[in-house]
């Protein structure tokens, strides 16, 4: 079991050893400062870790370097490789970095959730050559940290509260009243879009429901891209909206909009300082399981790269889709015209606070189109809760909010609760 806190297998950066690597190479004169990983601790309130930048200036010249406030990092555990953020604690933008010497940064990383305690590797610049720190993760709960203190050589050191997780992908499986055996590829099940339930009266669909997963066909969970088999990237999903007439007598589903998929993925990579690329592009199929008049299908092939940038707390990413309609239309012969063929994916938010989500479609012929907005707080954050939600908001405004209403422009607010954003 994982002792009280990170065991580094790689010893710390001590001053002196930072000043032996300088000048033992005295060949390295004239070159660029490096950053290296220098130690990994939690962090004092036990709500994530503390790790540590150094820089090393091999130089004759002291040298000033930036502090970004933000940095990509990867994180492997378990045979996953996890994209992770690492925020800038210390208030300083920049460091001099004195001959021949060393200069320290702190950096807050939150772990995401279902992250595996066990033996880690986190790498500062994703690469072939880059250097990867290992260390051990702490213990998540209450149970496997009385379990590390019965192991850790000194049980007198009180262990870490577990780090506050943040959403992402792949996630582990929660506890069930069977047992889990048998069930070798449930790691490679995550979330897709987001699933919430939200509510706002007055018209005939008042109710919006939404579930919604992925599943990576190929390969160890989370091994997509950055040397990983290209094929590892194929995904499937599915996705389930629906609108609930709860006023209604019986409160009948006003409409039901099943939309599985079939796409590759590539994920987000840092291409420059705080700024990443990835996207998909795959096969889409919608349909809301009726016959007759009633009735309605489209199959769409689509691409969407996807920009991901930080500003500060904030990421921000920009995605536009293009699609085109394939096989028969019969059900919906016009419904071109209130789609059309583009789109646009826009995000802002922090990993823990406030985030909002639109998703948008245009046809610039007829002029036609619609706007999806989701906005999302988690609830622990307004008051101390151990209830794992977020506070939801919806709002749609343009032309067909679901498949049978396509023709029909509309307008929707509604409030609720989510467990995926």
């Amino acid at each position: 079991m994982p002792p009280s806190r990170p065991s580094c297998h790689r010893p710390r950066l001590r001053p002196w050893l930072c000043a032996a690597a300088i000048f033992a190479a005295p060949a390295m004169a004239q070159a660029e400062p490096r950053d290296l990983v220098g130690a990994i601790t939690p962090a004092p309130d036990g709500d994530g870790l503390i790790v540590g930048i150094v820089t090393l200036n091999p130089d004759a010249a002291p040298a000033r370097v930036a502090r970004p406030e933000r940095l990509e990092a990867e994180l492997k555990v378990a045979g996953r490789t996890i994209p992770v953020v690492l925020d800038r604690i210390d208030p300083v933008a920049e460091q001099e970095v004195p001959a021949r010497g060393f200069a320290e940064a702190r950096y807050a990383l939150r772990l995401p959730v279902g992250t595996p305690r066990r033996d880690a590797v986190l790498t500062l610049r994703p690469g072939p050559d880059a250097e990867g720190y290992a260390f051990r993760l702490p213990p998540r709960d209450a149970g496997e940290r009385r379990e590390a203190l019965a192991q850790n050589d000194d049980p007198g050191v009180p262990a870490p509260r577990p780090p506050r997780p943040v959403p992402a992908s792949p996630v582990e499986a929660p506890p069930s009243a069977k047992p889990d055996q048998g069930n070798a590829f449930l790691g490679n099940l995550s979330s897709y879009a987001p699933i919430y339930a939200a509510y706002g009266p007055g018209t005939n669909s008042d109710g919006r429901l939404q579930i919604s997963f992925k599943y990576q066909l190929f390969g160890e969970p989370g091994a997509v891209g950055k040397g990983e088999p290209a094929i590892n990237g194929v995904h499937f999903a599915y996705t389930q909206r629906m609108f609930w007439d709860l006023d209604a007598k019986s409160s009948p589903f006003h409409n039901i909009d099943f939309m599985p998929e079939l796409f590759y993925l590539v994920p987000a990579t840092p291409v420059g300082k705080g700024f990443a690329l990835g996207g998909q592009a795959g096969y889409r199929h919608e349909s809301n399981g009726r016959d007759g008049l009633d009735s309605r299908s489209i199959n769409m092939l689509y691409v969407q790269p996807v920009a991901t940038m930080y500003a500060g707390r904030y990421t921000i990413s920009v995605g536009p889709r293009l699609w085109v309609y394939i096989a028969s239309l019969e059900d919906n012969p016009d419904i071109k015209r209130y789609r059309g063929n583009t789109g646009l994916f826009a995000e802002i938010g922090e990993d823990e606070g406030f985030r909002l989500t639109t998703n948008s479609r245009f046809n610039f012929g007829s002029g036609k189109g619609a706007i999806d907005a989701e906005l999302s707080y988690p609830l622990d954050r307004i008051f101390e809760s151990s209830l794992n939600i977020y506070l939801f908001g919806q709002a749609f405004a343009g032309y067909g909010e679901n498949l049978l209403d396509y023709r029909k422009s509309m307008t929707r607010l509604r409030f609720g609760i989510a467990i995926v954003r």
